[in-house]
Protein backbone atom coordinates (compact mmCIF):
# COMPACT_ATOMS: atom_id res chain seq x y z
CA UNK A 1 0.00 0.00 0.00
CA UNK A 2 0.93 3.96 -1.00
CA UNK A 3 -0.54 6.83 0.20
CA UNK A 4 -1.77 8.68 -3.15
CA UNK A 5 -3.59 12.48 -3.20
CA UNK A 6 -6.69 12.01 -4.88
CA UNK A 7 -9.52 14.38 -5.32
CA UNK A 8 -13.11 13.02 -5.95
CA UNK A 9 -14.75 16.45 -6.93
CA UNK A 10 -13.78 20.02 -7.85
CA UNK A 11 -12.86 22.51 -5.46
CA UNK A 12 -10.53 24.23 -3.43
CA UNK A 13 -7.01 22.77 -2.04
CA UNK A 14 -9.36 21.32 0.45
CA UNK A 15 -10.70 18.59 -1.47
CA UNK A 16 -7.26 16.91 -2.23
CA UNK A 17 -7.39 13.69 -0.08
CA UNK A 18 -4.14 11.84 1.26
CA UNK A 19 -5.53 7.93 0.61
CA UNK A 20 -4.16 4.41 1.00
CA UNK A 21 -3.97 2.56 -2.16
CA UNK A 22 -2.72 -0.71 -3.73
CA UNK A 23 0.04 0.47 -6.65
CA UNK A 24 1.15 -2.73 -7.81
CA UNK A 25 2.90 -4.01 -10.59
CA UNK A 26 4.20 -1.29 -13.72
CA UNK A 27 2.74 -2.24 -17.03
CA UNK A 28 4.02 -2.48 -19.81
CA UNK A 29 6.27 0.12 -21.07
CA UNK A 30 5.66 1.78 -17.76
CA UNK A 31 8.11 2.68 -14.47
CA UNK A 32 7.31 2.29 -10.94
CA UNK A 33 8.59 5.31 -8.66
CA UNK A 34 9.44 5.91 -5.37
CA UNK A 35 8.77 9.64 -5.48
CA UNK A 36 11.25 11.93 -3.18
CA UNK A 37 10.10 15.36 -4.45
CA UNK A 38 6.82 16.66 -5.87
CA UNK A 39 7.07 20.19 -8.15
CA UNK A 40 3.63 21.68 -8.03
CA UNK A 41 2.93 23.27 -11.40
CA UNK A 42 -0.20 26.16 -11.45
CA UNK A 43 -1.84 23.77 -13.80
CA UNK A 44 -2.74 21.38 -11.41
CA UNK A 45 -4.35 23.85 -9.42
CA UNK A 46 -6.28 24.32 -12.11
CA UNK A 47 -7.33 20.62 -13.04
CA UNK A 48 -8.39 20.23 -9.04
CA UNK A 49 -10.88 22.82 -9.76
CA UNK A 50 -12.22 21.65 -12.86
CA UNK A 51 -10.88 24.35 -15.28
CA UNK A 52 -7.86 22.47 -17.22
CA UNK A 53 -9.07 19.55 -18.72
CA UNK A 54 -11.73 16.88 -17.31
CA UNK A 55 -10.90 14.82 -14.37
CA UNK A 56 -12.73 11.33 -13.96
CA UNK A 57 -13.93 10.77 -10.01
CA UNK A 58 -11.95 9.72 -8.36
CA UNK A 59 -8.42 11.41 -9.88
CA UNK A 60 -4.85 11.27 -9.09
CA UNK A 61 -2.93 14.17 -9.69
CA UNK A 62 0.46 15.48 -10.39
CA UNK A 63 2.93 15.47 -12.88
CA UNK A 64 6.42 16.78 -12.32
CA UNK A 65 8.86 14.50 -9.78
CA UNK A 66 11.98 12.88 -8.73
CA UNK A 67 12.81 9.91 -6.87
CA UNK A 68 14.48 6.37 -7.76
CA UNK A 69 12.96 3.64 -9.92
CA UNK A 70 11.36 0.70 -8.05
CA UNK A 71 10.35 -1.39 -10.43
CA UNK A 72 10.09 -1.54 -14.92
CA UNK A 73 7.68 -2.89 -16.89
CA UNK A 74 7.91 -5.06 -19.70
CA UNK A 75 9.66 -3.61 -22.86
CA UNK A 76 11.73 -0.59 -20.61
CA UNK A 77 15.19 -0.46 -21.28
CA UNK A 78 17.76 1.97 -19.74
CA UNK A 79 16.97 2.50 -16.41
CA UNK A 80 17.65 0.45 -13.31
CA UNK A 81 16.20 0.01 -10.18
CA UNK A 82 17.11 2.16 -7.69
CA UNK A 83 18.59 4.91 -10.17
CA UNK A 84 17.91 8.53 -9.57
CA UNK A 85 15.18 10.00 -12.08
CA UNK A 86 12.68 13.22 -12.83
CA UNK A 87 9.25 12.49 -13.87
CA UNK A 88 8.70 15.02 -16.60
CA UNK A 89 4.89 16.16 -17.31
CA UNK A 90 4.63 14.43 -20.46
CA UNK A 91 0.71 12.90 -19.91
CA UNK A 92 -2.68 13.73 -19.72
CA UNK A 93 -3.30 15.07 -15.80
CA UNK A 94 -5.28 12.24 -13.97
CA UNK A 95 -4.44 8.99 -16.23
CA UNK A 96 -1.06 9.11 -13.77
CA UNK A 97 -0.20 11.29 -11.09
CA UNK A 98 2.95 11.66 -8.95
CA UNK A 99 1.45 13.09 -5.83
CA UNK A 100 2.16 10.08 -3.90
CA UNK A 101 4.84 8.10 -2.17
CA UNK A 102 5.19 5.43 -4.94
CA UNK A 103 3.45 6.40 -8.51
CA UNK A 104 2.81 4.17 -11.96
CA UNK A 105 4.21 6.58 -14.87
CA UNK A 106 4.94 5.99 -18.72
CA UNK A 107 8.37 5.08 -19.47
CA UNK A 108 8.58 8.05 -22.04
CA UNK A 109 8.29 10.57 -18.94
CA UNK A 110 10.98 9.44 -17.42
CA UNK A 111 14.42 11.14 -17.34
CA UNK A 112 18.01 9.96 -15.21
CA UNK A 113 18.03 13.05 -12.51
CA UNK A 114 20.73 15.83 -13.81
CA UNK A 115 24.10 15.10 -11.58
CA UNK A 116 24.71 16.75 -8.49
CA UNK A 117 20.83 17.97 -8.22
CA UNK A 118 19.20 17.25 -4.90
CA UNK A 119 16.03 15.45 -4.83
CA UNK A 120 14.11 18.59 -4.48
CA UNK A 121 15.86 20.65 -6.95
CA UNK A 122 15.47 17.74 -9.34
CA UNK A 123 11.78 18.23 -9.46
CA UNK A 124 12.53 21.75 -9.85
CA UNK A 125 14.06 21.74 -13.47
CA UNK A 126 12.16 20.55 -16.48
CA UNK A 127 9.01 21.74 -16.22
CA UNK A 128 10.26 25.91 -16.19
CA UNK A 129 13.45 25.34 -18.52
CA UNK A 130 11.13 23.66 -20.90
CA UNK A 131 8.95 26.70 -21.30
CA UNK A 132 11.28 28.87 -20.71
CA UNK A 133 13.20 27.82 -23.68
CA UNK A 134 10.82 29.66 -26.44
CA UNK A 135 12.84 33.09 -25.58
CA UNK A 136 15.98 31.20 -27.29
CA UNK A 137 14.37 28.64 -29.65
CA UNK A 138 11.55 30.77 -31.02
CA UNK A 139 12.53 34.34 -29.62
CA UNK A 140 16.18 33.60 -30.59
CA UNK A 141 17.35 36.08 -28.02
CA UNK A 142 21.12 37.17 -28.76
CA UNK A 143 23.08 39.96 -27.18
CA UNK A 144 21.51 42.84 -26.15
CA UNK A 145 18.17 42.25 -26.96
CA UNK A 146 15.70 43.37 -24.25
CA UNK A 147 13.18 40.55 -22.71
CA UNK A 148 9.60 41.50 -21.00
CA UNK A 149 8.74 38.67 -18.71
CA UNK A 150 5.51 39.17 -17.02
CA UNK A 151 4.87 36.99 -13.68
CA UNK A 152 8.74 37.06 -13.39
CA UNK A 153 8.58 35.52 -10.24
CA UNK A 154 7.31 32.26 -10.83
CA UNK A 155 9.48 28.90 -11.44
CA UNK A 156 9.34 29.62 -15.61
CA UNK A 157 9.94 33.51 -15.12
CA UNK A 158 12.83 32.65 -13.29
CA UNK A 159 13.99 30.19 -15.67
CA UNK A 160 13.59 32.66 -18.62
CA UNK A 161 15.88 35.39 -16.82
CA UNK A 162 18.75 32.86 -16.19
CA UNK A 163 18.61 31.90 -19.88
CA UNK A 164 18.20 35.54 -20.90
CA UNK A 165 21.27 36.59 -18.75
CA UNK A 166 23.38 33.16 -20.43
CA UNK A 167 22.05 34.28 -23.76
CA UNK A 168 23.39 37.91 -23.00
CA UNK A 169 20.15 39.42 -23.50
CA UNK A 170 19.07 41.96 -20.52
CA UNK A 171 15.71 40.78 -18.25
CA UNK A 172 12.98 42.79 -17.59
CA UNK A 173 10.98 41.02 -15.00
CA UNK A 174 7.38 42.51 -14.83
CA UNK A 175 5.35 41.74 -11.58
CA UNK A 176 2.56 43.59 -10.33
CA UNK A 177 3.91 45.41 -6.77
CA UNK A 178 7.45 46.31 -6.08
CA UNK A 179 7.97 43.86 -2.71
CA UNK A 180 8.95 41.35 -4.97
CA UNK A 181 11.86 43.76 -6.60
CA UNK A 182 14.70 43.30 -4.71
CA UNK A 183 14.30 39.14 -4.65
CA UNK A 184 13.99 39.72 -8.62
CA UNK A 185 17.26 41.49 -8.66
CA UNK A 186 19.04 38.78 -6.56
CA UNK A 187 17.92 36.30 -9.57
CA UNK A 188 19.46 37.94 -12.50
CA UNK A 189 16.64 40.40 -13.33
CA UNK A 190 18.20 43.62 -14.85
CA UNK A 191 15.41 46.01 -14.21
CA UNK A 192 12.00 45.73 -12.64
CA UNK A 193 8.59 46.74 -13.09
CA UNK A 194 5.56 46.99 -11.53
CA UNK A 195 3.10 47.20 -13.39
CA UNK A 196 0.67 48.38 -10.79
CA UNK A 197 2.56 50.81 -9.55
CA UNK A 198 4.12 52.78 -12.69
CA UNK A 199 2.60 52.94 -16.18
CA UNK A 200 4.24 49.83 -18.15
CA UNK A 201 5.24 50.80 -21.73
CA UNK A 202 6.27 53.92 -20.24
CA UNK A 203 8.37 52.59 -17.91
CA UNK A 204 9.62 49.72 -20.58
CA UNK A 205 10.57 52.58 -23.55
CA UNK A 206 12.28 54.61 -20.51
CA UNK A 207 14.40 51.52 -19.94
CA UNK A 208 15.07 50.33 -23.52
CA UNK A 209 15.99 53.99 -24.98
CA UNK A 210 12.62 54.14 -26.83
CA UNK A 211 13.50 50.51 -28.92
CA UNK A 212 10.76 48.29 -26.73
CA UNK A 213 11.37 44.72 -26.14
CA UNK A 214 12.22 42.25 -28.76
CA UNK A 215 10.70 39.68 -26.88
CA UNK A 216 7.72 39.35 -24.58
CA UNK A 217 7.00 35.87 -22.92
CA UNK A 218 3.84 36.00 -21.39
CA UNK A 219 1.96 33.55 -19.08
CA UNK A 220 -1.06 35.58 -18.21
CA UNK A 221 -3.07 36.81 -21.25
CA UNK A 222 -6.21 38.45 -21.45
CA UNK A 223 -6.38 41.69 -22.74
CA UNK A 224 -3.44 42.87 -21.22
CA UNK A 225 -1.39 41.51 -24.40
CA UNK A 226 -2.61 45.10 -25.88
CA UNK A 227 -0.30 46.99 -23.40
CA UNK A 228 2.35 44.05 -23.49
CA UNK A 229 2.36 45.26 -27.37
CA UNK A 230 2.84 48.29 -27.05
CA UNK A 231 5.84 48.10 -25.10
CA UNK A 232 7.67 46.19 -28.02
CA UNK A 233 10.19 46.78 -30.25
CA UNK A 234 9.78 46.58 -34.14
CA UNK A 235 9.37 43.00 -35.38
CA UNK A 236 9.31 41.84 -31.95
CA UNK A 237 7.76 38.52 -30.91
CA UNK A 238 5.35 38.16 -28.54
CA UNK A 239 5.31 34.30 -27.12
CA UNK A 240 1.99 33.66 -24.83
CA UNK A 241 2.28 30.37 -22.57
CA UNK A 242 -0.77 30.52 -20.37
CA UNK A 243 -3.91 32.19 -19.63
CA UNK A 244 -3.43 33.21 -16.05
CA UNK A 245 -6.18 35.93 -16.10
CA UNK A 246 -8.99 33.44 -17.15
CA UNK A 247 -10.28 35.77 -19.86
CA UNK A 248 -9.98 36.18 -23.75
CA UNK A 249 -6.64 36.82 -25.02
CA UNK A 250 -7.09 39.17 -28.04
CA UNK A 251 -5.58 39.52 -30.96
CA UNK A 252 -3.94 43.36 -30.48
CA UNK A 253 -4.30 43.53 -34.27
CA UNK A 254 -3.45 47.49 -34.27
CA UNK A 255 -0.19 47.73 -32.44
CA UNK A 256 1.07 44.29 -34.22
CA UNK A 257 0.21 45.48 -37.73
CA UNK A 258 2.32 49.05 -37.03
CA UNK A 259 4.79 47.47 -35.37
CA UNK A 260 4.73 44.36 -37.57
CA UNK A 261 5.19 42.15 -34.44
CA UNK A 262 4.80 38.11 -34.48
CA UNK A 263 2.37 36.78 -31.52
CA UNK A 264 2.54 33.08 -31.13
CA UNK A 265 1.06 30.71 -28.39
CA UNK A 266 4.04 28.20 -26.81
CA UNK A 267 3.86 24.95 -24.91
CA UNK A 268 6.44 22.79 -23.62
CA UNK A 269 4.87 20.06 -25.29
CA UNK A 270 6.41 21.97 -29.13
CA UNK A 271 9.91 20.58 -27.73
CA UNK A 272 9.24 17.28 -25.61
CA UNK A 273 6.82 16.23 -28.32
CA UNK A 274 9.71 16.18 -30.75
CA UNK A 275 12.68 13.57 -30.38
CA UNK A 276 15.15 15.24 -31.89
CA UNK A 277 14.63 18.97 -30.18
CA UNK A 278 13.74 17.04 -27.06
CA UNK A 279 17.09 15.94 -27.04
CA UNK A 280 19.05 19.16 -28.33
CA UNK A 281 17.43 21.49 -25.43
CA UNK A 282 17.94 18.44 -23.00
CA UNK A 283 21.63 18.44 -23.48
CA UNK A 284 21.92 22.47 -23.22
CA UNK A 285 19.67 22.45 -20.26
CA UNK A 286 21.77 19.89 -18.50
CA UNK A 287 25.18 21.95 -19.57
CA UNK A 288 23.26 24.94 -18.56
CA UNK A 289 23.24 23.20 -14.90
CA UNK A 290 26.60 22.07 -14.77
CA UNK A 291 28.64 24.97 -15.92
CA UNK A 292 26.14 26.74 -13.42
CA UNK A 293 24.31 29.17 -15.69
CA UNK A 294 21.39 27.69 -14.48
CA UNK A 295 19.82 26.82 -11.36
CA UNK A 296 16.28 25.75 -10.19
CA UNK A 297 15.42 28.27 -7.58
CA UNK A 298 13.04 26.83 -4.97
CA UNK A 299 10.21 29.18 -3.15
CA UNK A 300 9.27 26.75 -0.58
CA UNK A 301 9.60 23.06 0.56
CA UNK A 302 6.46 21.58 2.52
CA UNK A 303 5.91 17.89 3.50
CA UNK A 304 3.87 15.49 1.97
CA UNK A 305 0.72 15.37 4.77
CA UNK A 306 0.83 19.29 4.26
CA UNK A 307 -0.13 18.80 0.38
CA UNK A 308 -3.84 21.11 0.76
CA UNK A 309 -1.47 23.77 2.32
CA UNK A 310 0.99 23.82 -0.43
CA UNK A 311 -1.50 24.10 -2.93
CA UNK A 312 -2.95 27.13 -0.61
CA UNK A 313 0.10 28.58 -0.99
CA UNK A 314 0.67 27.64 -4.89
CA UNK A 315 -2.79 30.08 -5.42
CA UNK A 316 -1.74 33.16 -3.05
CA UNK A 317 1.07 34.48 -5.67
CA UNK A 318 3.31 34.72 -2.69
CA UNK A 319 6.31 32.90 -3.71
CA UNK A 320 9.32 33.67 -6.04
CA UNK A 321 10.03 30.19 -7.64
CA UNK A 322 9.34 26.12 -7.43
CA UNK A 323 7.01 24.48 -4.90
CA UNK A 324 8.29 21.73 -3.72
CA UNK A 325 6.32 18.61 -1.89
CA UNK A 326 8.79 16.58 -0.15
CA UNK A 327 8.03 12.51 0.76
CA UNK A 328 9.58 10.88 3.01
CA UNK A 329 13.13 11.27 4.01
CA UNK A 330 15.09 13.10 1.32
Amino acid sequence: MSRVVRFHEPGGPEVLRIEEQEVGAPGPGEVRIRVQAIGLNRSEALFRRGEYFRPTYPSLIGYEASGEVEALGEGVAGFEPGQRVCVLPTFKLGEYGVYAERAIVPARSVLPAPPGLSPVQAAAVWMPYFTAYAIVEVGRITLGDYVLLPAASSSVGLAAIQLANWAGAVPIAATRRSVKAPALRAHGARHVVATEEVDLVAEVMRITHGKGARVVFDPVGGPYVETLAQAMAGEGILLIYGSLSGQPTPHPHWSSAFKELSVRSWVASSIWGKPDRFAQVRDVILHGLAQGHLEPVIARTFPFEEIVEAHRYLESNQQIGKIVVTVGQT
